[in-house]
């Protein structure tokens, strides 16, 4: 089971792929991970998350900053 911090912080980052037309798969590819990897940290069956380099290159991809994908207050 995830976190709250981190199912946040997922629900953020796919808001902004959704927003920018991107697919799970160009994400992963513009991560430079693995096809799957997007979709296993959007699904709830799977642990996997995103971390600080993850998020510094989403909002060097999605063109914002990393602090758009974080809590104005701790969860």
């Amino acid at each position: 089971m995830k976190s709250k911090i981190d199912q946040y912080v997922i629900n953020q980052v796919k808001d902004k792929r959704v927003a920018n037309n991107l697919s799970q798969a160009d994400l992963s590819y513009e991560l430079g991970m693995s096809v799957g990897f997007i979709g296993k940290v959007e699904s709830t069956k799977y642990s996997s998350h995103y971390n600080l380099k993850h998020l510094n290159n989403l909002a060097k991809i999605l063109k914002c900053s990393p602090q758009d994908f974080l809590p104005k207050k701790p969860l």
